[in-house]
């Protein structure tokens, strides 16, 4: 395991992507296969092969007291140490390099102690096992298993880079690598298959969620068409709804999916019509609040969600639908590199005669941004968010942004961002932690860019309170550090450079939209589209002698 260890520092040493990549696929052919397998699966920061459900259950808390009990320090007020990393594991480190240097723990032993932690269903047993665990282990050892128990290892390693590592490692072809971890779901288990050439055997997996293909924001709709021969465009509505792909199989069991990977259960109503489609399906789509034939705003299906007991009264309150519009996988046969078109017709045959509770979402063919233009004020005089323009032969590219799919929405200035911190309000919100700070992506760093209070309910700030005293990583009294889980969407007039804030930016007069359980924080926006709103507002603000105004 020493030479794992190893290797993760010496890819934390480097910027050079080609570097990190070398590093890994050199770790992997000197391990046995069963090691290599293991980390493989480590490096990409998960303690469990990502089609599994299982789940270490510890929080920052647990790992805060653990860390504190092994380094004597239990009492104390780590804060400052932490602010120094801005980040558990490293802190873990400083804390325990002095009386803990000698490396004891491998790659089994690393193995057993996260699925221990999952099948402890006690929190005092969860705490016994890291207890004993960072008592043997060296400062380096602890430092990782922290990382991945907290599932971001911060050295600059992405499953991206580890699929590379895997093809260089076994001299595959990069793709055939990436498409059967996508399959598979399990970069371990494709790791197995790289070494013995047989990528080409992976089959998809029901019921482990592929990554979602995304669209790219444009502000015009002249940017849909950037060359004379662009293909035509189909147009769909911007539903303000929860993005969910459906998996079925023939036996008619059904589940769903978020963006974030994470199983679907607040709507059982919607698996009885989506068990009556024919065969094994993956289909693409969104959850809609729905009443009287039309779609609600997010903010009325939003008490819906969370929710780990089902409220049968709340279904009638809030009745939903399910509007798919694309299929990615039908009865053996992944659909992914056949043209939309195709696949829209494949949808269409399987949404024949079907419940009023799911639907095919319309299609609306353009061939210039005058039709775009069109359809676009018409989708925001219905009530939706924009338009999503899809080329019609174009492929589904999983977890992809890309030239085939653009999205044109309000022209007000928004970002999804994610919060660090969060403090304790004034006057009737001094029990709560109301005024939150957030930030965007910068690589693997995360830089603070706003801080908003305003925007949500009292119940949602009820709520998320109890979250962040959950998930506090340092307790500064009045203000406290957060694990970075909760994504928002905000609102904000401008943008004004400042070094208030790591990312050189604050956002003025910020208001939080809604929060985005639906999204990642691998999803957030980035400094580079903080920085590409900011030199759009500089334009916009000049003269046409280009004065400033």
């Amino acid at each position: 395991m020493a030479q794992s260890f190893d290797t993760a520092n010496a890819v934390a040493a480097t910027t050079k992507k080609t570097a990190k990549v070398r590093l890994l696929s050199e770790l992997f052919t000197s391990l046995p296969l069963p090691d290599a397998s293991l980390a493989a699966q480590y490096f990409t920061g998960r303690a469990f092969p990502q089609h599994e459900e299982r789940v270490v259950g510890i929080g920052g808390s647990s790992l805060v007291r653990a860390v504190a009990e092994a380094a004597g320090r239990t009492g104390e007020n780590l804060g400052n140490i932490y602010r120094k990393h801005g980040d558990l594991g490293d802190t873990a480190q400083e804390l325990l390099q002095k009386s803990h240097k000698e490396r004891n723990l491998t790659l089994k032993n690393l193995e057993a102690l996260f699925a221990s932690l999952s099948n402890s269903r006690v929190q005092i047993q969860k705490d016994e096992l890291l207890r004993k665990a960072f008592a043997v282990a060296s400062a380096d050892e602890v430092k990782y298993i922290v990382k991945i128990l907290t599932g971001d290892l911060r050295i600059g390693s992405k499953e991206s880079l580890v699929e590379e590592g895997i093809a260089k490692a076994f001299g595959r072809n990069t793709d055939a690598v990436r498409r059967a971890n996508m399959m598979l779901g399990d970069i371990g288990e494709t790791l197995r298959l790289a070494a013995q050439d047989r990528l080409a055997s992976a089959k998809v997996r029901l019921f482990h969620p592929l990554g979602f293909m995304l669209a790219t924001p444009v502000e015009t709709a002249e940017e849909i068409f950037p060359e004379p021969d662009t293909s035509a465009v189909y147009i769909e509505y911007k539903f303000d709804g929860i993005r969910a792909q459906v998996h079925k199989n023939t036996a008619g069991k059904v589940k769903i999916f978020s963006r974030t990977l994470d199983e679907i259960i607040e709507f059982p109503e919607l698996a009885a019509p989506l068990s009556a489609l024919s065969g094994e399906l993956i289909l693409d789509g969104e959850i809609l609040g729905w009443r009287d034939d039309k779609p609600l705003p997010f903010t009325e299906l939003q008490p819906r969600l969370g929710r780990k007991q089902i409220d049968m009264w709340l279904q009638q309150d809030i009745p939903v639908k399910f509007i798919a519009f694309d299929v990615l996988f039908q009865d053996g046969e992944l659909l992914l590199d056949m043209p939309l078109r195709e696949r829209k017709v494949r949808l269409h045959k399987l949404f024949a005669n079907t419940s009023s509770r799911i639907a095919v979402a319309d299609a609306i063919p353009c061939k210039d941004a005058a039709a775009v233009n069109s359809e676009f004020a018409a989708a925001l005089s219905a009530g939706h968010e924009g338009l999503v323009a899809k080329t019609v032969d174009s492929p589904y590219t999983p977890g992809r942004r890309g030239g085939s799919w653009r999205k044109l929405k309000e022209p007000y200035a928004t970002l999804d961002v994610v919060v660090t911190a969060a403090e304790y309000g004034h006057g009737k919100r001094h029990k709560v932690l109301s005024d939150l700070t957030f930030a965007v992506r910068d690589g693997d760093k995360l830089l603070n860019i706003g801080k908003a209070y305003s925007g949500l309910s009292d119940a949602e700030i009820a709520e998320n309170t109890a979250f962040f005293l959950k998930h506090t990583v340092a307790d500064q009294g009045f203000r406290r550090i957060v694990e970075p889980q909760l994504v928002l969407e905000v609102a904000f007039n401008n943008m004004q450079k400042s070094k208030r804030h790591e990312s050189g930016f604050a956002l003025r007069f910020p208001r939080i939209l809604r929060t985005r359980p639906d999204k990642p924080v691998s999803e957030i926006d980035t400094l580079a589209r903080a920085e590409e709103l900011f030199a759009r507002q500089i334009g916009v603000a000049r003269d046409s002698r280009g004065r400033a105004k």
